[in-house]
């Protein structure tokens, strides 16, 4: 009785944190953790440390509760039967294919309670279920090990790509590789066997390879990514045609007839983009191939390219509210982990977003909750809450509950919010810095000094 209330209690006062906790310890269950460990791992066997001991702490470390994995450790020592090597080893062997498989297991149960919450965002091309592939290098790490101190280069952990659900906004899929320095394309053999009839990719002109595309269209799916026109042979048919116009810039669509080397030229529709404003990288047009139908206009595909860079937006904020790349664990494995696990939150805090679009409307949230403020407040709140409210209650409370049930019970801990505390600020446009000195040659300054000039100036009228 006496922690029902004070889970009402914080129902009341932090509803973002214990929608947080709630929705994780129902995906994220001991039992669901350990289960997938001991059906995925190959070479790794369960032992002392179980595998969810390990991702509960990570989770405490990539929501910002506690600032590593000592920490989060040293604060739960007395719980765990082992010292903190038999940790980091377990850290350092988790296997790529049990990394994947957290991301993938996890989204799908999120999946059905985003669908449960009435909050999914509006289709983007309907007929289609579209997926946004991208790539994420992760930074650099400290040079801990002993083969790298003496190296002035920067150590790379590794990369992966990331399949984004962008009716959900969830990161459905993960392809973990542990060499930092190699090509996105490595891992787009990884990729093929996931799409199914009906999927729509869409992604830049890094992943335009002839495979791929081949691949696409052998399992009945389609694509809408950017040419690459080294990877590409190919021959244009017929006259350009204009489309239309869209935010950008002019839209125009021409047929392309692509000559693999050992298969049958077989055709693609060209949507080309004469863009109003150079792209950084200097492109004044910027060629799209699809091989959806003609019944789909060309400055609807056009769009959806464009549209893009929401994945980009997605690591941005999972960079902001997340500690997902952590520069104290520099083996590859331990760092792909973290990474899979920030991703883990991000689905988390986009089911929480999900929850609130389905009460307030998807136009407030999302144009003015900050996902840097929700992580925010539960980083700042989940100590004390676990502190009252133990472990064993959420498993008691949640682990078991169906999706529909935690999506009643996420619309009902969305209506405590109050929004105007998790507010974005957007800033204005970014101005370009002045040209400064080569540091060899850069003075010191005071502030005070600089200031007191600015306020001996005259006003301007």
């Amino acid at each position: 009785m006496i922690l029902s209330e004070v889970f009402d209690l914080f129902v009341k006062q932090s509803p973002v944190t214990v929608m947080v906790r709630a929705t994780m310890e129902n995906v994220l269950s001991a039992e669901r953790l350990d289960q997938l460990f001991a059906e995925t791992a190959v070479r790794q066997r369960p032992s002392a440390l179980a595998f969810s001991l390990v991702a509960d702490l990570m989770g405490t470390v990539v929501c910002g509760v506690r600032p590593s994995m000592h920490a989060a450790f040293q604060a739960n020592s007395e719980a765990i039967a082992v010292t903190i090597k038999p940790l980091y080893d377990k850290l350092r062997g988790i296997e790529p294919g049990v990394t994947r498989t957290l991301v993938r297991e996890t989204a799908t149960r999120l999946a059905e309670i985003v669908d449960h919450t009435e909050g999914t965002l509006p289709p983007w091309l309907p007929g289609y279920r579209v997926k946004i592939l991208d790539g994420n290098h992760l930074r650099r790490t400290d040079r801990r090990l002993k083969e790298l101190r003496s190296r002035n280069a920067a150590p790379l952990p590794g990369h992966s790509l990331v399949l984004l659900d962008p009716e959900r906004m969830l990161a459905i899929d993960v392809f973990p590789c542990e060499d930092g320095h190699a090509q996105e394309r490595r891992l787009l053999p990884q990729v093929l066997p996931t799409v199914e009839r009906g999927d729509c990719l869409v992604a830049d002109r890094n992943f335009c390879t002839m495979d791929f595309l081949a691949g696409i269209a052998d399992r009945g799916g389609s694509f809408i990514i950017r040419q690459h026109k080294q990877a590409l042979r190919g021959e244009l048919q017929g006259e350009r045609r204009e489309a239309g116009k869209i935010e950008t810039g002019s839209v125009f669509e021409q047929p392309l007839r692509l000559l693999p080397r050992e298969k049958e030229p077989w055709p693609v529709r060209r949507i080309s983009v004469l863009l109003d404003e150079p792209t950084r990288d200097g492109d004044t047009e910027l060629h799209v191939l699809t091989n959806l139908p003609e019944s789909i206009d060309a400055c609807r595909i056009a769009e959806i390219y464009r549209r893009r860079w929401t994945i980009e937006t997605a690591f941005q904020e999972l960079e902001a509210t997340l500690e997902g790349e952590l520069q104290t664990l520099c083996y590859p494995r331990a760092a792909l982990f973290a990474f899979a696990m920030a991703l883990t939150a991000y689905n988390v805090l986009s089911t929480v977003k999900a929850a609130l679009r389905g009460e307030h409307g998807a136009e407030k949230i999302n144009h003015e909750v900050s996902g840097y403020y929700l992580a925010d407040e539960v980083a700042g709140t989940w100590r004390g809450m676990m502190i009252v409210l133990p472990g064993e209650f959420w498993t008691e409370q949640f682990a078991d509950r169906t999706p529909r049930q935690m999506a009643e019970l996420l619309r009902e801990a969305a209506q405590q919010i109050r929004l105007p505390a998790f507010r974005k600020h957007p800033r204005g446009p970014k101005k370009k810095p002045p040209s400064k000195m080569n540091k060899k040659h850069r003075r010191h300054v005071s502030t005070a000094r600089i200031l007191e000039e600015r306020t001996s100036e005259p006003t301007k009228k």
